[in-house]
């Protein structure tokens, strides 16, 4: 546990080293509700034993494209860059711009004030679209994490088409977008516009580390090259391209998630709890005591997540099955 901060707050969900650091190991063993992850993860395709020990061919790195510009909407699979998920194009993209003014509007996921500052640029956090003043590039997530918000398809091109006359880039990180594919700004990518797509959290294989970029061809291309050959390996690719395609489980699992949330949002009420936003793959909650019940759920063996800057908030992930709800529910009795 050396080096382990076990006072501080987390600043990402699912550290459950750093929780066994500060609430000890649970007998009944973890229960994480502190990511955005789909628990009723995608079933894992039986691999070919080639996928594993030759490095990836260009043809598999090339249907994976095409899937993912297929499943996005994105114009074409020269608008794609595939990476070993969306954390390294974040810190990517700070890096092959010059000195920006960069708006991110917030508050939202702390990864892109913190790659963009690291590498430079000045970072201006704002509330609102109508607050971005007059940057080179503007930070949305939409949906965002943590509250749920929503942002207007219309006024979202409207400053794309702005910010490319002066050379400058929208950056839309839609992390938790496969629920809600007509939110998705992927068909319109071009100059000015770039989106970014996590595959980890909607199909519940985030160790898997895949994501895309979708931006215009020359861009997507010299992210291909940065990011060098190779990049995302080989089972990756093939997991990838068969779920993206999965027609059949997309639609189940969507239907899935927003029963499984109503569940979730019934119980949260129940305890007394105010759902404020969130998305079908977590619900944020507003509490008096938000860090207190944060550590009484910890002292539970649940993890859930809180926010220094947020001191009434938790955001909470989807429970993998009625026990787990079960044991939720016992918990928030138990603090009530």
């Amino acid at each position: 546990m050396q080096g382990l901060d076990s006072f501080a707050l987390p600043r990402h969900g699912g550290d459950l080293l750093s929780a066994e650091a500060r609430f000890g190991r649970p007998a009944q063993g973890w229960l994480d509700l502190s990511t955005g992850i789909n628990p009723f993860a995608y079933p894992l395709p039986a691999l070919e034993p080639d996928r594993w020990q030759r490095l990836p061919d260009a043809a598999l790195v090339e249907d994976l494209r095409a899937a993912a510009a297929e499943r996005y909407g994105a114009p074409s699979p020269d608008h794609v860059a595939e990476a070993p998920g969306t954390q390294i194009l974040i810190q990517l993209l700070p890096r092959l711009r010059p000195f920006s003014n960069v708006s991110v509007v917030g508050p939202t996921y702390g990864e892109h004030t913190a790659c963009w500052s690291a590498a430079g640029h000045q970072v201006l956090p704002c509330e609102t679209l109508e607050r971005v003043g007059d940057p080179q590039v503007v930070i949305v997530v939409n949906p965002n994490n943590p509250d749920g918000r929503r942002f207007d398809r219309g006024r979202l091109l409207d400053m794309a088409a702005v910010l490319a006359k002066k050379g400058g880039l929208l950056i839309v990180d839609e992390a938790f977008c496969d629920d809600e594919p007509d939110l998705s700004l992927a068909g319109a990518v071009g100059p000015g516009l770039l989106v970014l797509r996590s595959f980890g959290k909607f199909f519940g294989l985030a160790g898997l580390r895949l994501g895309f970029a979708l931006a215009e061809p020359s861009l997507a291309r010299l992210l291909r090259q940065v990011l060098g050959p190779w990049s995302v390996g080989g089972p990756a690719l093939e997991v990838g391209r068969q779920a993206l395609r999965d027609e059949v489980w997309i639609a189940e699992n969507r239907r899935r998630l927003a029963q499984e949330t109503r569940l979730l949002d019934a119980l949260l009420v129940q305890a007394g709890l105010s759902v404020v936003g969130g998305t079908h793959l977590f619900r944020l909650v507003n509490a008096p005591r938000a860090w207190a019940l944060y550590e009484h759920l910890g002292q539970n063996g649940i993890l859930v997540r809180p926010f220094a800057a947020s001191p009434r908030w938790l955001r909470v992930g989807l429970p993998p099955d009625q026990a787990a709800r079960q044991r939720l529910a016992a918990a928030l009795k138990d603090w009530v």
